[in-house]
């Protein structure tokens, strides 16, 4: 038990179903304590009393839609002001597909708001509360789609590839306070997440397809070895560093004064 207590509390948003509940296994089976977040009381209850009763772990349900403004605020204010939580798991998320000249545009809003906003408060308010404490780990869930703009549509690509930013600018900012931060990026995964989508999953090959349980456990063996990002599918990592290494190349020469002379006429 003192173990349980000495990792403390993660704090897993989208926790009723999926990715999310699968990292509540993961991370109870590891003793941590866990302060769950999703819309659905009823799936969270039942998972509440399931994880708690198999590894013997405090488990709390946080119904809260984070699409709501006010909803919201109430978890970024129990992420900033309770020491106990240790562990952010940003994973609550949507998909859509098609162009954005057909899209929904209020569909589109709902998924920025929690793609990208709702995120975004949540690891200010873990920020805070882990700088201080000079402890903790923010994991956002960004997605391969974040290196692949035209993997599905403009507008999620673009909020994981905000994502994917966000978690390494945090980690120059929080390493040094002794915060972890990991952006996990899946492929395919097997969740509910397509079927809400109305995404067809039968159509992609089955090589490309991860079940969660892989997933969860490849991204939190990435976490083990300190890696600020996971693509568990990648099989050289070699090939994720000849990527910063050349993205590092451009820094010197992104801004000067004058223009490159190919612009000059």
């Amino acid at each position: 038990m003192a173990m349980q207590k000495d990792k403390g509390t993660a704090l897993i948003t989208g926790a009723s179903a999926g990715i999310g509940a699968l990292y509540a296994d993961r991370l109870a089976r590891r003793g941590y304590n866990l302060l769950l977040v999703a819309r659905d009381r009823q799936r969270l209850e039942a998972m509440a009393e399931r994880l708690s009763r198999s590894y013997g772990v405090e488990v709390e349900v946080l119904p809260a839609d984070l699409t709501d403004k006010h909803e919201l605020e109430h978890v970024e204010r129990r992420l900033r002001g309770d020491a106990s939580i240790s562990m952010l798991v940003n994973n609550a998320g949507v998909v859509m597909e098609g162009p954005l000249a057909e899209a929904d545009l209020g569909k589109t809003d709902q998924m920025m708001q929690l793609n990208v906003v709702a995120p975004t408060l949540l690891a200010a308010s873990a920020a805070a509360n882990f700088g201080a404490a000079g402890r903790g780990a923010i994991i956002n869930l960004s997605s391969v789609a974040a290196l692949a703009p035209d993997m599905l549509s403009a507008t999620y690509c673009a909020t994981k590839a905000y994502m994917l930013s966000l978690s390494q600018s945090l980690e120059g900012e929080l390493g040094k306070l002794g915060v972890r931060v990991q952006a996990v990026l899946p492929g395919v995964t097997r969740t509910e997440i397509w079927e809400r989508s109305g995404a067809n999953l039968a159509a992609i090959p089955e090589r490309m397809v991860m079940e969660g349980e892989v997933l969860v456990d490849a991204a939190l063996a990435g976490f083990d070895l300190g890696e600020t990002v996971t693509i568990p599918s990648l099989p050289d990592n070699a090939d994720w560093d000849a990527l910063m290494e050349a993205r590092s190349r451009l820094r010197p020469n992104l801004s000067h004064s004058k223009p490159a002379p190919r612009y000059s006429r």
